[in-house]
């Protein structure tokens, strides 16, 4: 049944006269004063329109200005020679400082440390590199999805059981965001690993990296074990440092590395 049939126009009364039965009417007499309002938009719209051309076509056209600016460029004139800005040194241009030796970017070992003979140190090959993956093979084939160039790498040992290694990850141009999707990626397994309970701590000097102190690990038989891991990106390097011990590690240890690896490029 519609709504005008329940409409008090055609006849129909409620139990009390007095009250009208529930219609759509009021909403409808709304809408239709809004189509009068709108059409009457239209017309004005349309006449004003009409008038506007009729004035337009009166008028002696008016020439466009010319396509071609030469004020417009920059700079207005060039600048003389002692006053033209030097270029970048190479401590300065980080994209000099990337394409050439990489190894050299990496933190030097520290005094007391010795290098770590289990850990490549130098370049490492795309093989060694994911061989550190829980699954290699679907490593591999993400690397080279997100365009992996190269990888430089420093290890060490210190004490009887406390090693440290950092990985430079560079990716190639035309891959822009893969150091970047790498960094999250790693970032993303840190936080969902179990006794990880924290989104790590801000790298201070990065926009997104972070670095993370997991708690102790403890299995009957064997020493207890802790790690803290770092995950950064600059330019189209990724950053990753590893450590572990069989004691805790001070979060002002993987932080300050954190930072002066990133310092370096």
């Amino acid at each position: 049944m519609n709504d005008e049939e329940n409409s008090p126009d055609q006849g129909e009364t409620t139990p009390d006269d007095t009250v009208p039965a529930p219609s759509a009417r009021p909403r409808r007499r709304g809408l239709r004063t809004v189509g009068l309002l709108a059409v009457a938009a239209v017309v004005g719209l349309v006449g004003g329109t009409a008038v506007g051309y009729g004035i337009q076509a009166g008028r002696a056209p008016v020439p466009l200005p010319a396509l071609n600016q030469p004020g417009l460029a920059y700079p207005a004139k060039p600048l003389p020679k002692d006053r033209e800005p030097e270029p970048l040194s190479a401590a300065e241009d980080r994209g000099a400082k990337t394409q050439g030796d990489l190894r050299k970017l990496l933190l030097p070992r520290p005094a007391s440390a010795r290098a770590d003979e289990d850990q490549p140190d130098g370049w490492q090959s795309f093989a060694d590199y994911v061989d550190g993956f829980t699954r290699p093979e679907a490593a591999l084939e993400t690397q080279l999805d997100l365009g992996i160039r190269r990888i430089a790498t420093r290890a060490w040992r210190t004490g009887e059981h406390k090693s440290v290694e950092i990985d430079l990850v560079q990716y190639r141009p035309t891959s822009a965001q893969g150091a970047r999707e790498h960094v999250m990626q790693q970032q993303r397994i840190a936080i969902g690993e179990s006794g990880a309970g924290t989104l790590g701590t801000a790298v201070k000097g990065s926009s997104e990296g972070r670095y993370f102190v997991y708690p102790v690990r403890r299995e009957a038989g064997y020493l207890d074990a802790y790690e803290a891991r770092a995950f950064i990106q600059r330019g189209d390097i990724a950053i990753t440092i590893l450590m572990y011990d069989t004691h805790e590690i001070a979060e002002s240890e993987i932080r300050s590395l954190a930072e002066r690896q990133l310092g370096r490029l």
